[in-house]
């Protein structure tokens, strides 16, 4: 029976992203503008390549970012029904801490938070 309801919604959800695909597709216009190619930047037109690397250490940062404000996103909920979760829900909670501890340690050994 769920079986038959989720090829349903699966069938279902395809025909309408492909139905609106194609509509979107038939009623679009076709003019193409090379400008529209170039990269925009605050209005200044660009020099040289706008394609450059950077250096891993921005994503590293960004990812530790990312890492701090997932453990955010988890402690709330956690913090909102402490009481109910006894002290099972604390050594829980601490188990996460560490281990966040740990890749912090270990971002920080590494020089992940220094910019050179």
């Amino acid at each position: 029976m769920y079986f038959v309801l989720l090829i349903v919604v699966v069938l279902t959800a395809i025909t309408l992203v492909a139905a609106a695909l194609t509509i979107a597709r038939l009623i679009s216009p076709r003019t193409y503008n090379p400008q529209k190619g170039e990269a925009y930047e605050c209005g200044i037109p660009t020099r040289g390549k706008s394609w450059m690397q950077f250096k891993v250490g921005y994503y590293l940062f960004a990812i530790l970012f990312l890492m701090f404000d997932v453990e955010t996103v988890f402690l709330f909920p956690w913090a909102v029904v402490v009481q109910e979760l006894g002290i099972m829900g604390l050594v829980n909670v601490l188990f996460f801490l560490f281990v966040l501890i740990l890749g912090l340690a270990y971002a920080w050994k590494k020089g992940a938070l220094e910019w050179k």
